[in-house]
């Protein structure tokens, strides 16, 4: 019996360490590949914002009627020093005679982590709404991969200027390509974070880049009330994960966040390595796994209150936009959630900014934007209005589909 007992406990001892030493190597091997040379700083960079670096073809998953290729530019960081930032541009291969319209695709979350830019990950267009009828239209399309994602960090993570400056020296930079003739206008499509980014585009174009001429913005579930999303979704894992980037981004830009003041102590380390992880494949799995060991909450204290829910409001994009705003919202929605965005939009409204607010019914955060949603057909009419510089309403809307 003695002899078994100690046969069982050796066994269970090999077993836990074995189990220990494959949970390190799958922790080990979902780590995101680090992004190549094409992302890296040149000895000679300019001194300026918005100026083509670099370009190189780029064809994985570009859609059949499509050329892609991928840019490194000059953007600008929040402390105002001049840094790289790349981008997709794709291109109908039968183009017009006249200049293209131009598409502005600001995506939604993939990471904090500089591997986790769409132009690094396996499918870079991933929710990306209307992609092969805008190419079909013969529109140009720019999707920045904002800076920190591809280039080093950090990423600006829901903090609004430093994302809208990326998308309006990824058009500044568009304009630089030879051989691809645009439009002056353009109109601004985003998603969740990038929802939030195009709403900022559209504030900053004016001030940051008046050579950028916006003329509409469409925000497509777009992250708007910060400190409720926060608050709203940090204990479930989606949120957890989001919180993470959000911690890392803030902490890292604004001195007045501490992480430690934020983060639960034994949260910490699961939290930081969170960060490090792209929310797309396979990674998404093992964040989704991570988030069950953090107990109810990463938090130490309500992420809404003191300085983080401070710096949360300044980037709540509610400040002027002189470009027409279309705001499409799935009455489904579990992250975004629709009285957030309802209660966003009739503030905008209140404060004389015309809104043009879809609601979608049985259609959630990520099915919004799916090909068989209605929001396709809806989306490339309204941009059709907007190249055409037709007028908008002056006053807020709202339609349920």
């Amino acid at each position: 019996m003695k002899r078994w007992l100690r046969f069982l406990a050796k066994f269970l001892a090999g077993a836990v360490v074995l189990v220990l030493a494959l949970t390190a190597v799958l922790w080990w091997v979902s780590k995101p590949a680090r992004p190549d040379d094409f992302y890296l700083r040149s000895a000679e960079f300019p001194a300026a914002p918005g100026k083509l670096v670099k370009i190189e073809p780029f064809t994985r998953m570009v859609p059949a009627n499509a050329n892609g290729w991928r840019l490194l530019y000059s953007t600008t960081r929040f402390d105002g020093s001049i840094a790289p930032a790349s981008a997709i541009v794709l291109a109908p291969k039968e183009r017009k005679a006249e200049p293209a319209n131009v598409i502005a695709w600001t995506h939604g979350t993939t990471g904090f982590d500089p591997a986790c830019a769409p132009s690094v990950l396996d499918e870079p267009f991933a929710n990306v709404p209307a992609l092969e009828e805008a190419l079909a239209e013969g529109w140009v399309i720019v999707a920045t991969d904002y800076i920190g994602l591809g280039t080093d960090g950090p990423h600006p993570y829901l903090i609004g200027e430093g994302q809208a400056r990326s998308a309006l020296d990824s058009i500044r930079a568009l304009k630089q390509i030879e051989n691809i003739n645009v439009s002056d206008g353009v109109v601004v499509w985003g998603h969740s974070q990038g929802g939030n980014a195009a709403l900022w585009t559209g504030i900053l174009a004016a001030s940051y880049a008046p050579d950028v001429k916006i003329n509409g913005v469409a925000a497509l579930a777009p992250a708007t009330d910060l400190p409720g999303l926060v608050k709203a979704a940090e204990k479930t894992s989606v949120g957890k994960i989001l919180s993470s980037y959000i911690i890392s981004a803030y902490s890292g830009t604004y001195p007045d966040v501490k992480f430690e003041e934020y983060i639960k102590p034994m949260a910490r380390p699961v939290v930081s390595d969170m960060s490090s992880r792209c929310l797309a494949g396979t990674e998404a799995l093992f964040l989704v796994a991570e988030t069950f060991i953090t107990g109810e909450t990463i938090f130490a204290k309500d992420p809404s209150t003191g300085p983080l829910g401070e710096r949360l409001k300044e980037n709540t994009p509610n400040r002027p936009i002189p470009a027409p705003v279309m705001i499409a919202q799935g009455l489904t929605d579990e992250l975004v959630l629709p009285e957030l965005q309802q209660a966003f939009v009739d503030g905008r409204c209140k404060a004389g900014q015309a809104v043009e607010y879809v609601r979608y019914y049985e259609r959630d955060h990520l099915t919004l934007v799916a090909k068989d949603s209605p929001l396709t057909a809806d989306l490339i009419g309204w941009t059709r209005d907007r190249q055409k510089e037709k007028a908008a309403a002056a006053t807020c809307s709202f339609s349920d589909k």
